[in-house]
């Protein structure tokens, strides 16, 4: 048993996704007990968890700041995919774009963003981090947000929707931001979002060390993590669609808002980006959590909106982006204690905690809205 355990334990990540696909062909055409909408939820959750550890894989192989980029990346394609899948099989699914996504930018720039800064100044009095890159990716998230879930509530089209055109252009901005971002991450201006260099008072340049000289994998394992990362995908997208109805019932039987599934589904993708931004900045890492942390916001947004903006030709319903009173107040309180917090380039623990309570009150919100 104890040979097995160690097994399991070593090789989840392969076995997970494979038990997903086995269980999307067995339970593909049958209705679904509630045993099986529960041991299908587990392995869906399992599986992103694999998904991403194969992203890291592959991401350490290319190394910072393109391994940031392919985590947010792996990420958003597994929340575009969750999106589409429950929008095409559930009702009242006019919002769960918009509600993903503004989940994310709050889950991200709030959530991540304040545990990182937590953990990383936990050991002294303040953290530091690169500026220019933090502000740039700000400025980025801050954009796009106001572009696609902002504007359409004041336009003077009927309901918080953009007209056609309108939404063209969100799409083609947002990805034309998302563009300039990446490029600038990867090649005008690499320096900006690489770690910083620490001064000994300010975390163990040991575990800085240990870190960024773990050995690379090779180019076979690193393979090998891509196509175990196409299988898990395959069988999140398949597990998603067979979990949209019982997730849906489990919302409203609870009491609480239909939007709340598009929080559940933010939760659930970003998790294994929040761990990885955690354990980067329990290693003093706080300009690779950032990158993590806003990297996902800016794939969520520069990515999501222009996929979804295709896929609104044939779903069904009318597409909602805009926010409500509330949503937007939110948003902008958290890009001026952003701004606050980024633009230093320094943070102390209190910023760590405003950003966690901006979280706090965006779960609240959206379980009392």
């Amino acid at each position: 048993m104890k040979a097995i355990a160690s097994w399991l334990t070593r090789y989840w990540a392969v076995v997970v996704p494979i038990i997903g696909v086995v269980l999307l062909v067995a339970f593909w055409t049958v209705e679904l007990q509630p045993w099986a909408v529960v041991l299908i939820a587990l392995v869906l959750g399992g599986t992103v968890l694999a998904a991403v550890q194969h992203a890291e894989v592959v991401a350490h192989r290319v190394g910072e700041p393109f391994g940031s980029l392919v985590l947010a990346v792996a990420v958003t394609v597994i929340e575009v995919a969750l999106i589409v899948t429950l929008m095409t099989s559930g009702k009242d699914s006019e919002t769960l774009a918009r509600d993903t996504v503004f989940s994310a930018v709050m889950i991200t720039m709030n959530g991540i963003v304040g545990l990182s800064l937590l953990l990383s100044s936990s050991r002294g009095s303040m953290t530091s981090f690169n500026p220019k890159g933090s502000s740039a990716a700000l400025a980025t998230v801050t954009a796009m947000a106001t572009l696609t879930m902002v504007v359409p509530t004041f336009t003077e089209t009927p309901g918080p929707q953009f007209s056609p055109s309108q939404l063209v252009f969100a799409a083609l901005a947002s990805i034309s931001l998302y563009a300039m971002f990446v490029f600038t991450q990867t090649f005008a201006h690499r320096d900006f979002f690489l770690p910083v260099a620490l001064k000994p008072s300010e975390g163990n340049g040991n575990e800085e060390d240990e870190d960024s000289h773990a050995e690379r994998p090779s180019n076979r394992t690193a393979l090998i993590s891509l196509g175990l990362l196409l299988v898990a995908l395959v069988a999140v997208v398949g597990l998603a669609k067979l979990e949209s109805t019982p997730l849906e019932r489990a919302v409203t039987a609870v009491g609480l808002p239909q939007s709340f599934v598009g929080v559940i589904i933010a939760l659930l993708v970003l998790l294994p980006e929040g761990i990885a931004a955690a354990k980067a900045a329990k290693l003093n890492r706080m300009q690779t959590s950032l990158n993590l942390a806003l990297g996902s916001a800016i794939a969520s947004i520069g990515l999501t909106i222009p996929v979804i903006a295709v896929a609104s030709i044939w779903l069904p319903g009318a597409l909602h982006l805009g926010l409500g009173a509330s949503q937007i107040v939110l948003l902008a309180l958290t890009v001026a204690v952003s701004i606050l917090t980024l633009m230093p380039g320094r943070a102390v623990r209190m910023q760590g905690g405003i950003h966690l309570i901006l979280f706090a009150a965006f779960i609240f919100l959206s379980v009392a809205p």
